[in-house]
């Protein structure tokens, strides 16, 4: 009995389908993304001459754009419904099914997204060795050593994010041009005879670089982000949380005290509870034409002559 293979296409999927999509396609969007605004910074910096705080002062375009066109991206490719099923990998993505879809939405951003960072890089290198060689005029070469170890770790960072990206684009452009050809001699077997072996099906290293290449670009990043500095303000940062959470939590504790003490309802010493109402609403109140009269009722566990009555007096002197 033979059972037919087919692939399944549906407008909606599972809910973890969509939850992988996400978490692969925007963040990975995201940090081309970052890649991009990471260059202008090094650009408006060495080539542009910006300081610290004017460059700052755009912090929040620059997480507007980093966010906002994956997020738009994302909800474009859910509403045509062009999630599916990564066929080696096994994961949810786009692309995998239609070519349109994967030069869209994948391979076009990437690749602009590439081109752009590159160039801003250039432009950068370039102004920094103009600096270098105008320090080497007016002081000598031993006061380009910072410059110069600034400009070789910035040349190893670069040299680590473009090549795990241009080999992701170039493992793409091999899929979108030769996938038409695998499909057709997939479906109809008179074709398989006419094509060498070669170009009758893909090469699974092919696929397997591109992945390697997409999880080593988060590596390389990490050992340029994940620095002392880092470190020291991600502490700072958890440190502040905790004064603000105990902060808060002190104040709320005082103002129930200081609430407890003046309503006339407070909580009595020695492991026990006392209460004491007082006609009129105010407690404490010294000069009250009530105070006199006010009822004491105290117990605490253990003690036998607990209980105080209150004190007898006429009505006349009420």
């Amino acid at each position: 009995l033979a059972v037919a293979e087919h692939v399944r296409y549906e407008s909606t999927g599972p809910a973890l389908c969509t939850i992988v999509f996400l978490l692969v396609y925007f963040f990975g969007m995201a940090s081309s993304i970052w890649w991009v605004i990471l260059s202008l910074t090094w650009f408006l910096a060495a080539g542009m001459k910006w300081g610290n705080e004017a460059i700052a002062g755009y912090a929040q375009y620059f997480h507007l754009a980093a966010w906002l066109l994956p997020s738009i991206k994302s909800i474009a490719v859910l509403a045509l419904s062009s999630v599916d099923g990564d066929p080696v990998a096994g994961i949810c993505y786009v692309g995998n099914q239609s070519l349109e879809n994967l030069r869209g939405f994948v391979l076009a951003p990437l690749l602009i997204y590439l081109a752009i960072g590159s160039m801003f890089l250039l432009a950068g290198f370039v102004s920094l060795f103009r600096i270098r060689s105008v320090i080497k005029q007016q002081g000598g070469p031993t006061k380009t050593h910072k410059l110069e170890k600034l400009m070789i770790r910035l040349g190893l960072f670069t040299v680590l994010y473009t090549v795990p990206a241009a080999s992701v684009v170039a493992c793409l452009f091999y899929e979108q041009h030769n996938r038409p050809h695998w499909e057709a001699t997939h479906n109809c077997p008179c074709l398989r005879d006419q094509q060498p072996d070669q170009a009758r099906r893909p090469d699974y290293a092919v696929f397997m670089l591109k992945y390697f290449m997409c999880l080593v670009v988060g590596i390389t990043s990490g050992v340029w982000v994940w620095s002392g500095k880092t470190l020291e303000s991600w502490k700072a940062l958890c440190t502040r949380c905790c004064w603000a959470s105990k902060g808060t939590a002190v104040a709320v504790a005082g103002s129930i005290g200081a609430s407890g003490g003046g309503g006339g309802i407070g909580s009595g010493g020695g492991g026990g509870w006392g209460l004491a109402p007082t006609v009129g609403g105010r407690g404490g109140g010294g000069g009250s034409m009530y105070s006199d009269v006010s009822t004491g009722l105290t117990w605490r566990s253990g003690t036998a002559s607990s209980v105080s009555y209150p004190k007898q007096m006429p009505l006349s002197q009420v």
